[in-house]
C-alpha cells in the first residue's frame, strides 16, 4: 500500500467470544480480535486475541532480529481478547519491549496477564519470557507514540471496557468494541469520540432479532452501528466482533442489510487493510 499514509489499519482477528476455525467461517475470518495500526513512524496493536499469533510471527519476520518496541492497547481482558498472548512471538525474543496500556492500574494489568499463563492454565509463566514488559494506565498516562494519539473512553460492557479514538495527521480511527447500546451517558460519550472519524470500528455481534435474547451480555447490533455512524458523521463503518454462530453467508447478508441504512459499511475481514 506504500508509505504515504497517516494511519494504516489491518485486521488480524475479527471474531468475538471464541475462535471459529470452520470452513464456513473462513471467508471473513475465525480468529478472535487483534488489530494492527501503523503510522509512518511505528506500529501498535489493539488487543491480543488469537489473531495475535499470526501478527506476532509477521512482526518477527519484519524486524528480522532488530529490537521491537511495541505498544499494545487493551480494550479489556475477557478471554477472546487475550488468548493469543501466550503464543505472541515477540514476547519470546530478548531485546524486545512490549508495553501494555489499559484503563486499569499497572499492577492489575500485570496480574491479569500473568494469571492466564499461571499453573495450571499454561506451562510457561509470563515472567519467564525474555522480552521486557511494561504496564501503563492509559487514563493517567496519555498515549502519544509514533505520531499517534490514542484517546481512551469508557464502553458499556460487563466488567468494563475501553474504546479508543486514534488520531494522526488529521486522520481518525475510532475503535469501539466491546459495547452494548442502551446506556444513555456512555452512548453519548461514544458518539462524541466517534464524531467525524474517518473509520468507525463497531461491535456488531448480534442482529436486531438476536439481541432480544442476549440483552445484557455486553454487545450491540449492526443496526445500532449504522445509527452511531450516521449520528457521528463518520466516513466509513466497519462491523466487528462477529458472533461465532455467524458464518460467511450470514455475514454477507448482514452487510447487505447494514448498507441499506449506512451505505459506506463493510464487514471486518481477516487480512484486510485500510490506509488513510
Amino acid at each position: 500500500m506504500g508509505d504515504n499514509f497517516a494511519l494504516r489499519l489491518k485486521f488480524w482477528g475479527v471474531r468475538g467470544t471464541i475462535p471459529t476455525p470452520a470452513p464456513s467461517h473462513m471467508g471473513y475470518g475465525g480468529n478472535t480480535t487483534c488489530l494492527e495500526v501503523r503510522s509512518s513512524d511505528g506500529v501498535i496493536m489493539i488487543d491480543a486475541g488469537t489473531g495475535a499469533r499470526q501478527f506476532g510471527t509477521h512482526l518477527q519476520n519484519e524486524f528480522n532480529g532488530a529490537n521491537l518496541n511495541l505498544h499494545v492497547l487493551m480494550t479489556h481482558f475477557h478471554w477472546d481478547h487475550i488468548q493469543g498472548l501466550p503464543h505472541f512471538a515477540p514476547l519470546f525474543s530478548p531485546g524486545n519491549k512490549i508495553i501494555f496500556h489499559s484503563s486499569r492500574p499497572p499492577e492489575q494489568i500485570r496480574g491479569i496477564l500473568e494469571g492466564q499463563m499461571s499453573d495450571p492454565y499454561y506451562p510457561i509463566s509470563l515472567n519467564y519470557l525474555p522480552a521486557q514488559r511494561d504496564f501503563v494506565d492509559i487514563c493517567s498516562n496519555p498515549f502519544r507514540q509514533f505520531g499517534i494519539a490514542a484517546h481512551p473512553f469508557p464502553l458499556h460492557h460487563p466488567q468494563s471496557a475501553t474504546g479508543y479514538r486514534l488520531e494522526s495527521k488529521g486522520k481518525v480511527i475510532t475503535h469501539a468494541s466491546d459495547l452494548e447500546h442502551g446506556h444513555d451517558k456512555l452512548d453519548k460519550t461514544l458518539r462524541e469520540f466517534a464524531q467525524d472519524a474517518d473509520v468507525l470500528i463497531y461491535d456488531a455481534q448480534y442482529t436486531p432479532n438476536e439481541y432480544s435474547s442476549w440483552k445484557g451480555r455486553g454487545h450491540s447490533t449492526w443496526l445500532q452501528a449504522t445509527r452511531v455512524a450516521r449520528d457521528s458523521n463518520v466516513g466509513r463503518l466497519i462491523l466487528f466482533h462477529h458472533d461465532p454462530n455467524h458464518d460467511d453467508e450470514c455475514m454477507t447478508a448482514i452487510l447487505g442489510e447494514a448498507r441499506r441504512h449506512f451505505e459506506n459499511t463493510d464487514v471486518a475481514t481477516e487480512g484486510s487493510e485500510i490506509a488513510l
